[in-house]
């Protein structure tokens, strides 16, 4: 078998100690890599029920047999934890550099389990790996940390760590590498920083081979054509164009843009916050992650005023929940706010979102002055959303309530309904009710309120790989299976998602194929993603959530949109959940059936 290395690295923080395990490759086979292998290591190591932030929890740093080649976009990798937002079970994935550090290194993964008594870092340079003292970077900031790990390390070493938010245990904190890449939702960093592991740093000099040389290349060639051609992901299209903040405009023509805490679908100001605008007045270069053809990434210039500088440009989330969720259209002050939530390590959904909840809360009279240390906080505050954000990141003030995340907050004042989650997390910048199959696609993921597990925004708004009307259910259940089943192997093989816009599964399950020397046919590595997915469910389920965790805020159930081609409408998810249990060969109460589990080599545990 090639594109594995073979080898984990396991780390007790407890005892200090460093083994280095084989790979079961009986689990490779089954699961790939990334995220599904991470997610079953996790699944057979704990027990689900346990505190997130004790030191029960493992936190698994997994590649895939494709990060470090170059297939398409092959830079990824998954930190995976239980998630202290949620509580159920966190896998976020990231780009840049690190994954294939780690796997030019010699090593498919990490296992950190138990707790140091004092803060380190892993240092990894090939077969020579050590645990260092920390000490004297706790408390600095994810640049300072990057900065002086070179220095100490390798100057070309590549580095994944906490910022202060991590340390102090923000709910929401990332794991950040290469500065501003993130392995950004359900507060990963928060475990990272309970266990007082403040990063890892890996050089390698190994190759990575594949088993049929031939075949990938074939492959891989046909899929880098298919992107570079691509009207969304290739050359001229619109992620390098624009961004992801290409959608803005995009979505709030289709009044489908969240506004003011989900109280809108259209934003006034969204020209403003646009991907359009961003090109036109701050971006110095695109930039792309490790063999990726679609640089998405932007470097940006904010050219004048109290927050002049050069940093990355807001993803399209983060530009939402700072922009059209809070009601701001100051793209100076989001580009600054995304950027504090790469310094301290945040997510910017959450953080934004949280904001535009409190803002929400304190119009309405549930929070007040008092509560905010004498301030105001209103939809359009600019100022705000800064100033909040910096102290959320060391747990000031009011800060130290933002930083248990929006659901939270709101139930503390009273009003858990106005928290836009599920399962506590909060849903990003896409209306269920103006795009119904993303409404169930947020009521059914295994992460919470999440986008990237299932984006039926591609079909119902941007016609890829076929246009379905987003105002209708019918056969949304069908079609989330199948996005969320092939996302499970993208997130395993650890390629990019945003290769699918223009890649489908016989492009990915053909780079597998020759990368690993895996025969499975096409329909057998889709199975691979249903098997995925059926393990994270049953991990939630011992977690203690049912049926009644399937569900959307109050407002996206009762409150129909107000304007555009939805108006009228309420997310129409109850029809749908019925229909897609059905579809997963789950119960009715949401339960995987017996003959599911064996058919997919599960054993059930319950």
């Amino acid at each position: 078998m090639k594109g594995w290395t073979g080898k984990l690295i396991r780390v007790n923080l407890s005892t200090q100690t460093i083994n280095i395990e084989n790979l079961n490759m009986d689990d490779a086979k089954n699961y790939i890599g990334g995220r599904g292998l991470g997610s079953k290591i996790l699944y057979d190591e704990i027990d689900p029920k346990i505190d997130a932030l004790s030191e029960e929890n493992k936190l698994i740093f997994m590649t895939g047999p494709m990060t470090g080649t170059y297939a398409s976009c092959a830079g990824r990798f998954n930190v995976i934890a239980k998630a202290p937002l949620t509580g159920t079970i966190g896998a976020a994935n990231s780009g840049g550099h690190f994954g294939p550090e780690l796997k030019f290194a010699g090593y498919d993964g990490i296992i950190f389990e138990g707790k140091s008594d004092k803060p380190v870092y892993l240092y990894i340079n090939d077969d020579t790996i050590e645990l260092k003292n920390a000490s004297h970077l706790w408390g600095k900031n994810v640049f300072e940390t990057t900065d002086a790990l070179l220095k100490e390390t390798a100057e070309n070493a590549r580095v994944a760590c906490i910022g202060p938010a991590g340390e102090k245990q923000v709910l929401f904190s990332t794991v950040m590498n290469d500065k501003d890449r993130a392995a950004g939702r359900s507060g990963l960093g928060a475990v990272m920083g309970s266990k007082n592991l403040k990063a890892v740093v890996a050089k390698g000099s190994k190759s990575i081979g594949v088993a049929d040389n031939t075949a990938f290349q074939k492959s891989v060639l046909d899929a880098r054509n298919k992107i570079r051609v691509n009207p969304i992901s290739g050359i001229g299209g619109g992620l390098a164009t624009y961004g992801t903040e290409v959608l803005v405009n995009i979505l709030n023509e289709a009044h489908s843009l969240p506004t003011r805490n989900y109280q809108e679908t259209r934003f006034e100001g969204a020209e403003n916050i646009s991907g359009e605008y961003l090109k036109d007045n701050y971006l110095i270069r695109n930039k792309a992650c490790f063999a990726c053809n679609i640089g998405c990434g932007r470097v940006i210039k904010i050219p004048d005023g109290k927050y002049k500088g050069i940093v990355a440009g807001p993803e399209y989330e983060a530009g939402w929940s700072y922009g059209a969720s809070c009601g701001v259209d100051d793209m100076n002050a989001i580009d600054k706010a995304n950027h504090v939530c790469n310094l301290y390590g945040m997510d910017p959904i959450t953080m934004g979102a949280t904001i535009a909840c409190a803002m929400e809360l304190y119009e309405k009279g549930y929070l007040t002055k008092e509560d905010l240390g004498g301030k105001d906080l209103k939809f359009g505050d600019a100022d705000s959303i800064l100033e909040w954000t910096e102290k959320t990141a060391v747990r000031e003030g009011f800060g130290d309530i933002l930083a248990l995340g929006s659901y939270r907050m709101a139930e503390k004042y009273g009003h858990p309904e106005l928290s836009m989650t599920v399962k506590k997390q909060e849903m990003p910048a896409y209306d269920g009710r103006a795009i119904q199959g993303m409404g169930l696609s947020y009521a059914t993921s295994n992460r919470g309120g999440c986008h990237v597990r299932g984006y039926l925004t591609s079909p119902e708004i941007l016609g890829v790989p076929l246009k379905t009307d987003p105002l209708v259910t019918e056969g949304k259940a069908d079609l989330l299976k199948i996005f969320q089943d092939l996302t499970g192997l993208v997130d395993s093989s650890d390629i990019c998602l945003f290769t699918t816009f223009a890649l489908g599964l016989p492009e990915i399950s053909a780079m597998l194929r020759g990368t690993t020397g895996l025969d499975y046919s096409d329909e057998e590595m889709l199975k691979i993603g249903e098997r995925i997915w059926n393990l994270e469910r049953m991990f939630n389920l011992e977690a203690g959530f049912t049926k009644e965790d399937d569900i959307l805020p109050p407002r996206l159930l009762n409150e129909p949109v107000k304007t555009g081609p939805a108006k009228g409408k309420v997310a129409e998810l109850a029809i749908m959940l019925e229909e897609y249990y059905k579809t997963r060969g789950w119960n009715e109460d949401g339960l995987p059936t017996e003959e599911k589990l064996e058919e997919l080599a599960i054993s059930k545990r319950l």
